[in-house]
């Protein structure tokens, strides 16, 4: 927190210190512990995207088109959530988060969406992707704790199930962190056994990779920067900002470019 935000709420879970504070733009942050800023959110629109990596994560909906059931692993403050709902008409937004209060200083404090076709459950992400194949056409994997990248998130058998969680033609969205300062996700050597060197993924300034896969068994996905540049025009208006240059920093893993 800096001495230009306040403090709107402390709460303390089995997993540690929560906190929401607020600043003179309008911005509410969610923080796991004292240091680790998790949310963002624009409280007179909260289904506005702060964060390079959650705008960049929403170039999985390219794949997938409308109608998709939608699924993410880790609510934080909502903002993406809310995002999807209102701006990319899914049949359905279910998200599972592990933490009972991070959920509720969402609908509290970070304006997350009470519309129906969205739906949150408390739950261990693990638990849930291995009860449920074939349950959704895209995946939002963006598990984090206080201490950083989720222990799951450098799992194997976790990202086999996030896969067999898709349908054909499904699409499985990773939040990675930068492995130092090599350009690779931090499970690098692991995701290439996994899914081979034909995914896609772009860094973003923050330091996080978000990782495109497709459903097992599927081909690899396009990449027609001119056909997904026509999309994201489309979007900008109502967005509010432009998805281009996530497009154009979209690359196969084998041609991983190393740091920004």
């Amino acid at each position: 927190m800096t001495d230009r935000e306040i403090l709107v709420d402390k709460r303390r879970d089995n997993y540690g210190t929560l906190r929401v504070t607020e600043n003179r733009e309008g911005y509410r942050f969610l923080y796991f512990g004292e240091q680790t800023e998790q949310s963002c959110v624009f409280i007179t629109d909260p289904a506005w995207l702060e964060y390079d990596y959650t705008r960049a994560m929403l170039l999985g909906t390219f794949w997938c088109g409308r109608e998709a059931d939608m699924t993410l692993l880790g609510l934080g403050g909502g903002a993406l959530a809310n995002c999807l709902v209102r701006h990319f008409a899914p049949h359905t937004v279910s998200a599972v988060e592990l933490r009972g209060e991070v959920l509720a200083m969402a609908r509290e404090w970070l304006g997350l969406s009470d519309d129906p076709q969205l739906q949150v459950s408390i739950g261990c992400a693990e638990k849930h992707v291995a009860a449920a194949p074939a349950s959704c056409d895209l995946l939002f994997v963006d598990l984090y704790m206080e201490g950083g990248l989720s222990r799951l998130q450098l799992q194997a058998e976790f990202f086999r199930h996030c896969q067999q969680a898709l349908r054909p033609g499904g699409v499985l969205v990773i939040n990675q962190w930068q492995m130092g300062d090599t350009g690779l996700p931090y499970a690098a050597p692991l995701l290439r056994d996994l899914f081979g060197d034909d995914y896609l993924q772009v860094q973003v300034e923050e330091g996080n990779i978000i990782l495109f896969i497709p459903a097992a068994g599927d081909p690899p996905l396009t990449l027609d920067r001119s056909v997904m540049t026509d999309w994201a025009a489309a979007l900008e208006p109502a967005l509010g900002y432009a998805l281009k240059p996530y497009i154009n920093d979209l690359c196969r893993a084998r041609d991983n470019p190393g740091p920004l």
